[in-house]
């Protein structure tokens, strides 16, 4: 299925592009579907195999859920600011009542929960591991699941005036790095190993966030999607040449 593969990993190229280039929320939502929709034909990639489908519609529905969360958000921000610009929406923030501001923020943040795999809604990310190496490590690992933090950092403007939303990110960040990191530590699964790892990653990049310091929230996201895609395709290297094994207790001086 190279065709296909090629077709499905370009497309979701295309939807990164257009989430994190477009000038308002309207068009950040469309490239934020259609990155869902590539992680679920991705993740599902080989369709035979039962348990990966299931993975695949995990995926899919979790990423919904924050979805929802975040298309509200963006139906108040219309609401309130009659336009979705970013621009527009930056200029006007000051000039509106804190409990919208508060209302709008927590609901972005849903969404964001739900896309960058943070307590509640991560379980699906160590799943997802079912598709290709290549998929975990562009899809899983740099771009996608990056989305959370870039809609947060990109509504920075509107955090600064939330401070309870600021909080909630914040504590639900910290709470994911310390679960998530724990989690790994008892998996025998070398992908998932790395799955925990990222998740226990974007917790940090939340906290960071939760206080405010985007610019670094976002230096972190840019030194992780290098090490944390490049730690995978070195796990899918070393799986090939096991045959095919991912359980890193029968995996020693592979050096």
């Amino acid at each position: 299925g190279f065709y296909k593969f090629f077709a499905y990993l370009n497309l979701f190229i295309f939807s990164m592009l257009v989430l994190v280039l477009g000038s308002n929320y309207v068009i950040l939502f469309f490239g934020w579907e259609g990155v869902g929709l590539c992680s679920y034909l991705l993740i599902g990639f080989w369709y035979k195999n039962k348990e990966y489908g299931y993975a695949a519609r995990k995926a899919f529905v979790m990423n919904r859920i924050g979805d929802l969360g975040l298309l509200i958000g963006i139906f108040i921000l219309f609401n309130t600011f009659g336009t979705t610009e970013y621009k527009a929406v930056f200029a006007g923030a000051a000039g509106i009542s804190k409990s919208t501001i508060e209302i709008i923020c927590i609901l972005l943040f849903v969404g964001a929960v739900g896309k960058s795999a943070q307590i509640p809604l991560f379980t699906w990310l160590p799943d997802a591991m079912a598709g290709p190496t290549p998929v975990s490590a562009l899809i899983h690992a740099a771009t996608m699941v990056t989305a959370g933090i870039y809609l947060v950092a990109r509504s920075g403007a509107l955090y600064i005036n939330a401070e309870l939303a600021s909080s909630i990110v914040l504590f639900i960040g910290l709470a994911t790095a310390v679960v998530a990191g724990t989690i790994g530590l008892k998996q025998n699964d070398i992908k998932k190993v790395l799955a925990y790892s990222t998740v226990s990653q974007w917790g940090y990049m939340f906290v960071a966030l939760g206080v405010g310091a985007y610019s670094t929230a976002l230096f972190h996201v840019t030194t992780h999607a290098f090490f944390k895609a490049l730690l995978f395709l070195g796990s899918g290297s070393v799986i090939h040449a096991m045959g095919g094994e991912q359980d890193i207790r029968f995996m020693g001086g592979l050096k």
